[in-house]
């Protein structure tokens, strides 16, 4: 029996309906695409990069320290950072001469671009938030800014996991 083509129609249509939504619904609960800009995370990450991001993690648990996230840039809504976890909630952080401690212990920082971490900190991290810096210290808009300061978890759209672009420097992101 012929189908009509009204009919076909309706059928591509249901299709490409149901493949929207799926799509939809994996990009805003499952993953996401983030294009880094600037600096902040040199040498880790470039200008430009593409990463994959896994939003589902921190829905399910807390950062780890060391992890790179994705957060909502407290002081320019609409915006989003790519930043390092430092410490998080009920951790003692102190900065002092050039040295990060969390909880009375130096932090080994293979990751940063230089060796010296610039600012005065000694605090302890609230509940429900985390400490974030970037990479590159000295070019760096962070938690120790007063504008951006302690992110609150619920802030963290997810967590880097891969880079994707580009495709001569894909990998795992640590």
């Amino acid at each position: 029996m012929k189908k009509s083509l009204s009919s076909t129609i309706w059928e591509y249509g249901k299709s490409l309906l149901l493949a929207v939504l799926i799509a939809l619904i994996i990009r805003t609960y499952l993953f996401q695409i983030t294009e880094v800009y600037g600096q902040s995370m040199y040498p880790t990450l470039h200008d430009h990069d593409r990463l994959f991001t896994n939003r589902i993690g921190y829905t399910l648990g807390m950062p780890n320290r060391g992890d790179i996230v994705i957060l909502n840039a407290p002081d320019r809504p609409g915006t989003f950072y790519v930043k390092r976890a430092i410490a998080l909630g009920g951790d003692k952080l102190r900065i002092e001469n050039g040295k990060v401690y969390v909880n009375g212990k130096e932090q080994k920082e293979s990751y940063i671009n230089g060796s010296f971490t610039d600012g005065e900190i000694d605090t302890v991290v609230p509940p429900g938030t985390v400490f974030v810096m970037g990479d590159n210290r000295g070019n760096s808009h962070d938690s120790r800014s007063s504008d951006v300061s302690f992110i609150p978890v619920d802030d963290i759209e997810g967590k880097a996991v891969f880079r994707i672009w580009p495709f001569d420097n894909l990998g795992k992101v640590e």
